[in-house]
Protein backbone atom coordinates (compact mmCIF):
# COMPACT_ATOMS: atom_id res chain seq x y z
CA UNK A 1 0.00 0.00 0.00
CA UNK A 2 1.35 3.16 -1.03
CA UNK A 3 1.81 5.54 1.74
CA UNK A 4 0.41 9.13 1.95
CA UNK A 5 1.26 12.09 4.03
CA UNK A 6 -1.08 12.75 6.50
CA UNK A 7 -2.18 16.11 4.42
CA UNK A 8 -2.96 14.23 1.42
CA UNK A 9 -4.89 11.70 3.47
CA UNK A 10 -6.97 14.09 5.39
CA UNK A 11 -7.50 15.79 1.97
CA UNK A 12 -8.92 12.37 0.57
CA UNK A 13 -10.91 11.26 3.45
CA UNK A 14 -12.42 14.25 3.12
CA UNK A 15 -13.27 14.46 -0.24
CA UNK A 16 -14.34 10.97 0.12
CA UNK A 17 -16.68 11.05 3.03
CA UNK A 18 -18.46 13.91 1.44
CA UNK A 19 -18.48 11.96 -2.11
CA UNK A 20 -20.30 9.38 0.15
CA UNK A 21 -22.72 11.79 1.74
CA UNK A 22 -24.00 13.56 -1.37
CA UNK A 23 -24.62 9.77 -2.84
CA UNK A 24 -26.61 9.13 0.29
CA UNK A 25 -28.80 12.33 -0.24
CA UNK A 26 -29.17 12.24 -3.75
CA UNK A 27 -30.32 8.37 -3.78
CA UNK A 28 -33.79 10.39 -2.41
CA UNK A 29 -34.76 7.55 -0.02
CA UNK A 30 -34.38 9.41 3.18
CA UNK A 31 -35.27 13.02 4.22
CA UNK A 32 -34.33 15.25 7.32
CA UNK A 33 -33.80 13.89 10.38
CA UNK A 34 -33.37 9.93 8.89
CA UNK A 35 -31.20 11.69 6.46
CA UNK A 36 -29.26 13.18 8.53
CA UNK A 37 -28.48 9.68 10.59
CA UNK A 38 -27.59 7.58 7.90
CA UNK A 39 -25.43 10.40 6.64
CA UNK A 40 -23.41 10.74 9.70
CA UNK A 41 -23.50 6.66 10.27
CA UNK A 42 -22.32 5.92 6.96
CA UNK A 43 -19.52 8.84 6.49
CA UNK A 44 -18.45 7.58 10.01
CA UNK A 45 -17.94 4.50 9.56
CA UNK A 46 -16.15 4.76 6.29
CA UNK A 47 -13.55 7.15 7.76
CA UNK A 48 -12.90 4.97 10.77
CA UNK A 49 -11.73 2.14 8.62
CA UNK A 50 -9.95 4.01 6.51
CA UNK A 51 -7.99 5.42 9.62
CA UNK A 52 -7.69 2.20 10.84
CA UNK A 53 -6.25 0.78 8.06
CA UNK A 54 -4.05 4.06 7.15
CA UNK A 55 -2.98 5.05 10.23
CA UNK A 56 -3.37 2.20 12.96
CA UNK A 57 -0.84 3.41 15.21
CA UNK A 58 -2.81 6.77 15.92
CA UNK A 59 -5.76 7.18 17.87
CA UNK A 60 -9.55 8.38 16.71
CA UNK A 61 -11.65 11.15 18.43
CA UNK A 62 -14.97 11.18 16.12
CA UNK A 63 -18.49 12.75 16.90
CA UNK A 64 -20.11 9.54 16.06
CA UNK A 65 -17.71 7.28 17.65
CA UNK A 66 -17.88 6.27 20.88
CA UNK A 67 -14.83 8.15 22.88
CA UNK A 68 -12.25 5.83 23.36
CA UNK A 69 -9.79 7.07 26.20
CA UNK A 70 -6.73 5.52 24.78
CA UNK A 71 -6.50 8.34 22.92
CA UNK A 72 -5.16 10.54 25.95
CA UNK A 73 -1.94 8.18 25.88
CA UNK A 74 -1.63 9.04 22.41
CA UNK A 75 0.53 11.72 21.01
CA UNK A 76 -1.47 11.69 17.26
CA UNK A 77 -5.32 11.60 17.42
CA UNK A 78 -7.49 11.85 14.67
CA UNK A 79 -10.34 14.23 15.13
CA UNK A 80 -13.30 13.48 13.07
CA UNK A 81 -16.58 15.16 12.29
CA UNK A 82 -18.51 13.23 9.29
CA UNK A 83 -21.24 15.52 8.38
CA UNK A 84 -20.49 18.61 10.55
CA UNK A 85 -24.19 20.50 10.02
CA UNK A 86 -26.94 17.57 9.60
CA UNK A 87 -29.46 20.29 9.36
CA UNK A 88 -28.30 22.07 6.74
CA UNK A 89 -27.55 18.44 4.85
CA UNK A 90 -30.86 17.41 5.57
CA UNK A 91 -32.31 20.67 4.18
CA UNK A 92 -30.34 20.06 0.70
CA UNK A 93 -27.93 23.21 1.57
CA UNK A 94 -24.65 23.63 0.73
CA UNK A 95 -23.12 24.91 4.01
CA UNK A 96 -22.25 21.71 5.60
CA UNK A 97 -18.62 19.88 6.03
CA UNK A 98 -16.96 17.14 6.70
CA UNK A 99 -13.81 17.89 8.87
CA UNK A 100 -10.50 15.59 8.89
CA UNK A 101 -8.06 16.92 11.86
CA UNK A 102 -4.79 15.36 13.22
CA UNK A 103 -3.69 16.91 16.08
CA UNK A 104 -0.21 16.45 17.40
CA UNK A 105 0.91 16.55 21.20
CA UNK A 106 -3.18 18.92 21.46
CA UNK A 107 -2.07 21.00 18.53
CA UNK A 108 -4.02 21.05 15.51
CA UNK A 109 -1.44 20.46 13.35
CA UNK A 110 -3.26 19.00 9.68
CA UNK A 111 -6.66 19.33 9.04
CA UNK A 112 -8.78 18.90 5.49
CA UNK A 113 -12.56 20.80 5.70
CA UNK A 114 -14.59 19.06 2.55
CA UNK A 115 -17.26 21.58 1.42
CA UNK A 116 -19.05 19.03 -1.02
CA UNK A 117 -22.12 20.69 -1.62
CA UNK A 118 -19.95 23.58 -3.04
CA UNK A 119 -17.53 20.98 -4.69
CA UNK A 120 -14.39 22.38 -2.67
CA UNK A 121 -11.89 21.20 0.27
CA UNK A 122 -9.61 22.98 2.18
CA UNK A 123 -6.61 21.95 3.26
CA UNK A 124 -3.97 23.21 5.86
CA UNK A 125 -0.98 21.95 3.57
CA UNK A 126 -2.47 24.03 0.53
CA UNK A 127 -3.44 27.41 2.35
CA UNK A 128 -4.80 29.76 -0.26
CA UNK A 129 -3.60 33.62 -0.30
CA UNK A 130 -5.92 35.51 2.12
CA UNK A 131 -7.24 38.83 -0.15
CA UNK A 132 -7.82 42.27 0.55
CA UNK A 133 -10.90 43.26 2.06
CA UNK A 134 -13.20 45.49 -0.46
CA UNK A 135 -16.37 45.66 1.59
CA UNK A 136 -18.01 46.53 4.72
CA UNK A 137 -16.34 43.79 7.68
CA UNK A 138 -18.83 40.51 7.70
CA UNK A 139 -19.11 38.67 10.58
CA UNK A 140 -20.84 35.07 11.03
CA UNK A 141 -23.38 33.76 13.03
CA UNK A 142 -25.35 31.02 13.29
CA UNK A 143 -28.74 30.81 11.40
CA UNK A 144 -30.44 29.63 14.27
CA UNK A 145 -28.95 30.74 17.48
CA UNK A 146 -26.71 33.54 16.66
CA UNK A 147 -25.19 34.18 20.08
CA UNK A 148 -25.30 37.92 21.99
CA UNK A 149 -21.83 38.33 22.19
CA UNK A 150 -20.62 37.79 18.43
CA UNK A 151 -24.37 39.96 17.55
CA UNK A 152 -22.63 42.66 20.14
CA UNK A 153 -19.19 42.19 18.75
CA UNK A 154 -20.44 43.00 15.38
CA UNK A 155 -22.36 46.00 16.00
CA UNK A 156 -18.50 47.46 18.12
CA UNK A 157 -16.63 46.87 14.91
CA UNK A 158 -19.53 47.97 12.41
CA UNK A 159 -19.47 44.48 10.52
CA UNK A 160 -22.93 43.05 8.56
CA UNK A 161 -23.64 39.68 10.05
CA UNK A 162 -23.91 36.36 7.62
CA UNK A 163 -25.89 33.63 9.17
CA UNK A 164 -24.08 30.50 8.25
CA UNK A 165 -24.59 26.51 9.34
CA UNK A 166 -21.63 24.11 9.99
CA UNK A 167 -19.01 25.59 12.02
CA UNK A 168 -17.00 24.29 9.13
CA UNK A 169 -18.40 26.37 6.19
CA UNK A 170 -18.23 29.36 8.62
CA UNK A 171 -14.45 28.63 9.02
CA UNK A 172 -13.69 28.49 5.34
CA UNK A 173 -15.89 31.39 4.93
CA UNK A 174 -12.74 32.98 6.31
CA UNK A 175 -10.12 31.44 4.97
CA UNK A 176 -11.86 31.99 1.40
CA UNK A 177 -11.95 35.86 2.15
CA UNK A 178 -15.97 35.60 1.94
CA UNK A 179 -16.33 36.51 5.38
CA UNK A 180 -13.76 38.38 7.70
CA UNK A 181 -15.01 37.15 11.63
CA UNK A 182 -16.17 34.11 12.81
CA UNK A 183 -17.00 34.13 16.83
CA UNK A 184 -18.53 31.31 18.37
CA UNK A 185 -18.76 31.54 22.16
CA UNK A 186 -22.17 28.97 22.51
CA UNK A 187 -19.62 26.07 23.23
CA UNK A 188 -18.46 23.12 20.49
CA UNK A 189 -16.77 19.75 20.84
CA UNK A 190 -13.26 19.26 19.84
CA UNK A 191 -14.11 17.64 16.35
CA UNK A 192 -16.56 20.97 15.28
CA UNK A 193 -13.49 22.96 15.16
CA UNK A 194 -9.91 21.08 15.25
CA UNK A 195 -9.51 20.15 11.16
CA UNK A 196 -11.09 23.95 10.47
CA UNK A 197 -8.97 25.47 13.20
CA UNK A 198 -5.73 23.77 11.49
CA UNK A 199 -6.60 24.84 8.02
CA UNK A 200 -7.33 28.86 9.30
CA UNK A 201 -4.01 28.76 11.35
CA UNK A 202 -2.80 27.58 7.76
CA UNK A 203 -4.06 30.53 5.84
CA UNK A 204 -2.59 32.94 8.05
CA UNK A 205 -5.91 34.04 10.27
CA UNK A 206 -5.91 34.65 14.16
CA UNK A 207 -7.31 31.58 15.74
CA UNK A 208 -7.89 31.89 19.63
CA UNK A 209 -10.21 30.89 22.61
CA UNK A 210 -11.86 34.55 23.45
CA UNK A 211 -9.68 35.00 26.30
CA UNK A 212 -6.51 34.76 23.95
CA UNK A 213 -5.36 31.48 24.76
CA UNK A 214 -4.59 28.46 22.20
CA UNK A 215 -6.75 26.18 21.25
CA UNK A 216 -6.06 22.67 22.36
CA UNK A 217 -6.71 19.32 21.90
CA UNK A 218 -7.35 15.76 22.61
CA UNK A 219 -7.94 16.63 26.39
CA UNK A 220 -10.81 14.37 28.42
CA UNK A 221 -13.41 16.84 27.91
CA UNK A 222 -13.74 17.35 24.75
CA UNK A 223 -15.93 20.32 25.13
CA UNK A 224 -14.70 23.27 24.08
CA UNK A 225 -16.39 27.37 25.36
CA UNK A 226 -15.68 29.49 22.14
CA UNK A 227 -13.47 30.24 19.51
CA UNK A 228 -12.20 33.47 17.32
CA UNK A 229 -11.12 32.85 13.73
CA UNK A 230 -10.73 35.94 12.12
CA UNK A 231 -8.43 37.98 9.88
CA UNK A 232 -5.17 38.94 11.82
CA UNK A 233 -5.37 42.97 11.35
CA UNK A 234 -8.74 42.73 12.90
CA UNK A 235 -8.03 40.64 16.01
CA UNK A 236 -6.76 43.18 18.25
CA UNK A 237 -10.25 45.56 17.87
CA UNK A 238 -12.59 42.33 18.16
CA UNK A 239 -10.29 41.24 21.20
CA UNK A 240 -10.97 45.10 22.54
CA UNK A 241 -14.62 44.84 21.42
CA UNK A 242 -14.78 41.65 23.69
CA UNK A 243 -12.84 42.86 26.61
CA UNK A 244 -15.77 45.19 27.02
CA UNK A 245 -18.79 43.06 27.31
Amino acid sequence: MTEISDAELAARLAVAAGDILLAVRASGLLHDAGLGKAGDRTANAFLMQALAERRPDDAVLSEESADDKVRLTRSRVWIIDPLDGTREYGEGRTDWAVHVGLAVDGCAMVGAVALPGLGLVQRSDQPPPLPSIGRRLRMLVSRSRPAAEALAVAKAMDADLAPMGSAGAKAMAVVRGEADIYLHSGGQYEWDNCAPVAVAQAAGLHVTRLDGSPMRYNAENTWLPDLLICRPELATQARAAIARL
